[in-house]
């Protein structure tokens, strides 16, 4: 596989997606809006002295491992586009008749979907977090970010999740011809990672290093047996020949 191939693929699809307004005000916004937020549920609900440490820690956490769960939405809509959205617009048949492989073509289109959301993302939880610093301080005498914990969230387990969710999208948009159907299938791919936010918020889940990092490991195994389901689910021969 040539790296190079793959990153022009992907400054392809970053000169396709800075023509989506629509794409690139959803990335850009919705983190930065998230943010906000965020800050003001600290401001209101848990800035308030409330002489339990612990309950500081849980509402952070929580807040912050909402980035996971965003990580794994914000890639969708780009990576879902990235083959049917393409197609219907056709563009596609030209990069399917050059000679870069399936595997060339799929990791630049997932480079293309990754790296702009994660920033954005990235951007957004830094906001949040030196907000929540800056709102907490008097109560905890010591800022509560930047941590191992929420590191590891943010850049660990975050980007695991954008790649799962890419990744979904990807297999999702090659075999579907229409991009409301691509659309549809990697808008659930979010759910696995609400579920642990809702068990966390329930209290049964702890936001500790241990259980981040067996996720992240877990995630880490799915995305590979991911990326291997998507090599072998890109037919080229059938997207060129079949599709209409």
């Amino acid at each position: 596989m040539n790296l190079d191939t793959s990153l022009t693929v992907a400054g392809k699809e970053w000169k396709v997606i800075r023509r989506k307004k629509s794409i690139i005000l959803y990335i850009v916004i919705v983190p930065l809006l998230l943010s906000v937020g965020f800050s003001l549920i600290v401001q209101n609900d848990i800035a308030p002295p409330s002489g339990i440490v612990s309950n500081y820690q849980l509402g952070l956490e929580s807040l912050t491992y909402f980035f996971v769960v965003l990580a794994a939405v914000l890639p969708a809509s780009i990576a879902a586009y990235s083959i049917v959205g393409e197609k219907i617009e056709k563009g596609l048949e030209p990069l399917l008749a050059t000679p870069a492989s399936d595997g060339e073509i799929l990791l630049g289109k997932s480079i293309a979907a990754f790296v702009p959301p994660i920033l954005t993302l990235w951007a957004g939880a830094s906001i949040f977090m030196a907000a929540a610093d800056y709102l907490t301080y008097s109560e905890l005498s010591y800022n509560f970010f930047p941590n191992w914990t929420t590191g590891i969230m943010v850049f660990l387990l975050a980007p695991l999740a954008a790649i799962f969710s890419i990744e979904c999208a990807v297999i999702a948009s090659s075999r579907v011809t229409d991009t409301r159907g691509a659309n549809q299938i990697a808008s659930l791919m979010f759910v696995p990672f609400m579920v642990v936010f809702l068990a966390a918020v329930e209290g049964t889940f702890a936001f500790n290093i241990d259980n981040l990092l067996t996720i992240s490991g877990i995630m880490s195994l799915v995305d590979v047996a991911l990326l291997f389901l998507s090599t072998s689910t890109f037919k080229r021969e059938e997207i060129l020949t079949k599709w209409r």
